[in-house]
């Protein structure tokens, strides 16, 4: 490299660092409830939901289709009954009372690790897009690099818990061998926790091997560093795929989501009471599971909502009915004693218009008043996740980092200053200039950086930018500005090289590796 060469170098890395003091990125710690829980059931209706949702269990049972988990239910002594486990509710209640209440997430970095159930919650970005709308606000299909600008993003936004994993789907590396990269871009552009590909049984324990690498075998073996999402089909049935993930999980002490996949009205009830029982018994039935393989190991209580337009058949998100389905669940999981998960800023919206920050807003506050632990899909999710948009996903932070205010509650830290200024300044005064005021106002009211509250002619004048352009706009200078927090170069080096182990053991394919 030529001295100019160099000298430009760090000339970028100075104006980086300059721009950076004046941006903070530092990670907002896991949030600490501070205002009230909406708690729409009675102690007698959350009675009537699990005694219903025991029923489903007992009478109707639950298909595991996999031989691995019908021989595992046999060992405990469930009534087998060809694929069908029907489940007693004593059998139920123990296995579940095994799973821990509260855990701490580990990160790479320390300063990253998160407290979690129980009050404290975590955002974590939307994942599973199969298209983007990119910084040139273009729908198309992602590739490796978009995943990595997603991840640095994730990596510099202070509402963001985690890097996920696959926030968009890679579609530059095949199939079978796509879960490899997905998970050292998750490791390598953030030194947050990170989700763990759950596609196929192999890729969850390539996924746990390279976790095992990052932080070493004996440390995730007692610690949780890395969180697996298995979907169940609704109605009441668990699929071999998602269950080999599960148990990969679970054996290696990690923390799984267990997520039934609720279209209210289609593979539901039409109606939200019975709804929600039948999925409290389906996430129950994974619960148990979970301890089955590992008494002891985490889980959480997941699930996706949606309800089905009954005009189109399409997914709605927004509703009412999801809302009031969160906050019952929330009350299911405390009454078990589990942390639980729901979704976050959804929306069925094609573009980033009003409807997806209608829908989205909508889904973020009955979230936030249902005291969700996991709170997933918090950035970037439009179009029912078909697309991760750019500018929607920095927006979203946005709405996160004001959400978590307001689920503080309320400072009364400076009260007794605060009603002195009133005094200082009296009858028709203001307040602006007061000593109370220039000490409190960057913490007293949280001003939004990607809203615009100028005047009309204002806003005009600086060129009418909406919110769309603006955001994208935020995002080209984030990632302009950022800086990758360097893995310890034995360790990248030891990732790569079982990175590139695999890929020679992994056919390259268009499909899931279940084999190799």
């Amino acid at each position: 490299m030529s001295i100019d060469a160099v000298g430009s170098t760090r000339r970028g890395r100075s104006a980086r660092r300059a721009i950076r003091q004046t941006r903070d990125v530092t990670m907002l710690p896991a949030l600490k409830r501070g205002i009230p829980l909406t708690e729409p059931m009675s102690a007698e209706q959350i009675a009537q939901i699990d005694q219903a949702s025991m029923a489903i269990l007992e009478d109707v049972g639950v298909v595991f289709r996999d031989e691995i988990a019908l021989e595992d239910w046999r060992r405990v002594g469930a009534d087998v009954r060809g694929e069908t486990v029907h489940l007693d509710r004593a059998l139920v209640r123990e296995l579940i009372g095994s799973i821990p209440e509260t855990f701490t997430y580990h990160a790479r970095n320390p300063a990253h690790n998160l407290p979690f159930g129980k009050d404290h919650s975590i955002f974590i970005p939307m994942t599973g897009a199969p298209f983007l709308r990119d910084l040139d606000d273009v729908r198309r299909n992602p590739t490796l690099d978009d995943l990595a600008n997603f991840h640095k993003l994730s990596h510099m936004l202070p509402a963001m818990h985690s890097s996920a994993h696959h926030i968009v789907e890679p579609y530059d590396h095949p199939i079978s061998q796509r879960h490899l990269r997905i998970t050292y871009s998750s490791m390598k552009h953030s030194d947050k926790t990170f989700m763990g590909m759950t596609t196929s049984p192999k890729n969850a324990e390539d996924v746990l091997d390279m976790a095992a690498i990052l932080f070493g075998e004996e440390f995730i073996d007692t610690h949780p560093v890395v969180t697996g999402n298995c979907n169940g089909n609704s109605p009441l049935v668990w699929d071999e795929t998602m269950l080999g993930a599960l148990r990969a999980f679970s054996r290696r002490n990690q923390p799984v989501l267990c997520s039934p996949f609720v279209l209210g009205g289609a593979n539901t009830p039409a109606s939200v009471a019975p709804t929600v029982a039948q999925l409290n018994a389906e996430a129950l039935s994974a619960l148990a599971y979970t301890q089955v393989i590992r008494k002891g190991a985490p889980a959480i209580y997941g699930h996706y909502l949606s309800t089905v337009s009954m005009k189109s058949g399409a997914p709605m998100a927004g509703t009412p009915e999801i809302s009031l389905m969160n906050m019952m669940i929330g009350q299911m999981a405390r009454f078990y004693g589990v942390p639980w998960r729901t979704s976050n800023t959804l929306g069925g919206a094609k573009t980033f218009d009003a409807q997806a920050g209608y829908e989205s807003a909508t889904t973020l506050m009955a979230v936030m008043m249902s005291s969700a632990n996991y709170i997933w899909h918090s950035a970037g999710w439009n179009e029912a996740g078909m697309h991760c948009s750019m500018s929607k996903f920095v927006v979203d932070a946005e709405q996160c980092a004001m959400a978590y205010r307001m689920a503080q509650g309320v400072n009364w830290d400076d009260f007794d200053e605060g009603l002195a200024a009133v005094r200082d300044i009296g009858p028709g005064g203001h307040y602006l200039g007061h000593p109370h005021t220039l000490e409190n106002f960057q913490r007293a009211f949280f001003m939004p950086e990607l809203f615009d509250n100028n005047s009309i002619e204002q806003w005009q004048a600086e060129g009418g930018v909406e919110i769309n352009e603006r955001a994208l706009n935020q995002a080209r200078t984030m990632l302009g500005e950022y800086e990758e927090p360097k893995l310890d170069a034995g360790v990248n080096e030891a990732l790569l090289d079982y990175i590139a182990r695999r890929e020679r053991e992994i056919p390259a394919a268009d499909a899931l590796n279940q084999q190799y």
